[in-house]
């Protein structure tokens, strides 16, 4: 019985171990085609999502209407959703260049400066995000992933994480309006 309980144990702090592992931005520098974030949201952007819950199971779905402006070395991204069951959100990004593809980001909803990485096709940030659930404010951990796809679509997959755990998924696919 001991031993059992050894085994589990040990089973179980190396999946803990593995979750703590993640990848580096800096694997995918030599990978093409390249993405930058100001040159791809530059104008309108639209995009398509739906939120999983830790089993899988689609709990939401929205679409994103996406405004980009640049002035200088800072990009904004006025952000503009609609969910399935019509209820609609803001979230204005304001995003700095800095030097060798890493950006400074900030949200009035994300607690304090996001330090972001592009590198090749990639591109990475980890910040806390409060989101209401059932009525109660829970601060997640969200560590969000864009990947540039050879056609020029974008998709985004971000985990959203509480103790270690992730208890939900997003994915975006986004597609820029390239009209006139």
């Amino acid at each position: 019985m001991y031993r059992k309980m050894r085994v589990a144990a040990c089973w179980l702090s190396l999946l803990l171990l593995s979750g703590c592992a993640g990848v580096d931005v800096e694997q995918y520098a030599g990978t093409t085609p390249r993405l930058d974030i100001a040159e791809y949201f530059e104008g309108q952007t639209r995009a398509w999502g739906m939120v999983q819950d830790y089993s899988g199971e689609v709990q939401r779905r929205f679409t994103v209407d996406i405004e980009g402006r640049i002035d200088g070395d800072t990009l904004t991204l006025d952000e503009r959703f609609t969910y399935a069951d019509g209820e609609t959100d803001r979230r204005v990004w304001t995003f700095e260049r800095r030097d060798d593809g890493r950006w400074l980001g900030h949200a009035s909803d994300v607690e304090g400066p996001v330090e972001a990485r592009q590198a090749g096709h990639a591109f990475h940030m980890s910040y806390p995000l409060e989101v209401t659930v059932d009525g109660r404010d829970i601060t997640f951990s969200m560590d969000d992933w864009m990947y540039l796809q050879p056609d020029g679509k974008l998709i985004n997959r971000t985990a959203m994480r509480k103790f270690g755990l992730t208890l939900a998924e997003i994915t975006i696919a986004f597609e820029r309006d390239n009209s006139p």
